[in-house]
């Protein structure tokens, strides 16, 4: 289906650490952990645009490298956006829900290769 999203691409993610399925998914339990999103939604509130900005450029770059390829999408818009100094209403809540379905799908590859 061309129009599925893709939230984690497995074989990609693979392809970025050798085939090496253990480090895979090591990095994925330690994204789980990871701040930044709380960090983006903090910072916004406290109308911080510099810190803001700084949390979803590295939530990006985490994204992009574990192949989350929908989060990674969503992120680099907000941080556009956040960069502008204008977020439009409803636009950190889609990323959220993004990054809760992505982390629910992170926990599917766990199970499946951890």
């Amino acid at each position: 289906m061309a129009d599925e999203i893709v939230y984690v691409n497995v074989d990609e993610g693979l392809k970025r650490v050798v085939n090496n399925t253990r480090l895979y998914v090591s990095l994925l339990n330690m994204f789980k952990a990871n701040p930044n999103m709380g960090e983006i939604e903090t910072h916004l509130g406290a109308l911080d645009f510099e810190k803001a900005q700084a949390a979803a450029h590295t939530l990006k770059g985490i994204a992009a490298n574990l192949s989350l390829s929908e989060l990674f999408e969503k992120v680099r818009n907000l941080e556009s956006q956040i960069k502008e100094k204008f977020v439009p209403a409803g636009a950190l809540d889609a990323v959220k829900a993004v990054y809760n379905e992505t982390l629910k799908k992170i926990d599917g590859v766990i199970a499946k290769y951890g």
